[in-house]
């Protein structure tokens, strides 16, 4: 478990929005993605390693691109459904999802990265509140953070295309030996 910040399973290699880190400057330049910072209430926070050496810290997610020329414009509420929920969270990379692609309920097409798991919040300990959420690379090369509601993953082994599922959420705690 991790408190605000962590590193990433595996560094990135990314371009960053000069317009995030430069003054008066516009493009994209090459950066190592290497961390992650969680603060309530606010956008998850890149950490990245500049070519020039600099560490630079809270890049939001839109600030990313895997491509010096990424989809664009590409806005917060694109990249990201929810804010964080506190300062606790795990990094995990699920072996299974590595590889596969997913589309979201908007039709966008993305590939996995890793899943961030908020712990120890008061949304996380509520059933029908918890989520995971999963850090993908879109086909237009940008960073994008969901939750596992919003994302269907194809398998081709596996998965019907059958439209999107009518799930339920989640709202029972499951214990053998009551509460």
């Amino acid at each position: 478990m991790n408190t605000a910040s962590a590193s990433l399973p595996f560094h990135q290699y990314v371009w960053v929005d000069r317009a995030f880190i430069r003054k008066d400057e516009t493009g994209f330049e090459p950066a190592v993605w290497f961390g992650l910072h969680s603060h309530p209430g606010r956008a998850w926070g890149c950490t990245v390693m500049l070519e020039c050496g600099a560490v630079y810290r809270n890049l939001p997610p839109h600030a990313l691109a895997f491509s010096k020329t990424p989809q664009c414009p590409w806005t917060l509420s694109e990249a990201l459904r929810w804010d964080c929920y506190g300062w606790q969270f795990a990094l995990h990379r699920y072996a299974y999802l590595v590889g596969l692609q997913a589309r979201t309920k908007k039709g966008v097409l993305c590939d996995y990265l890793f899943t961030a798991i908020p712990v120890e919040d008061g949304f996380s300990d509520d059933p029908s509140q918890n989520k995971e959420f999963m850090f993908m690379k879109t086909a237009g090369n940008r960073l994008l953070i969901l939750p596992t509601n919003d994302l269907l993953f194809v398998e081709k082994s596996f998965t019907v295309d059958a439209g999107w599922p009518k799930l339920r959420t989640s709202d029972t705690v499951w214990t053998c030996e009551g509460l």
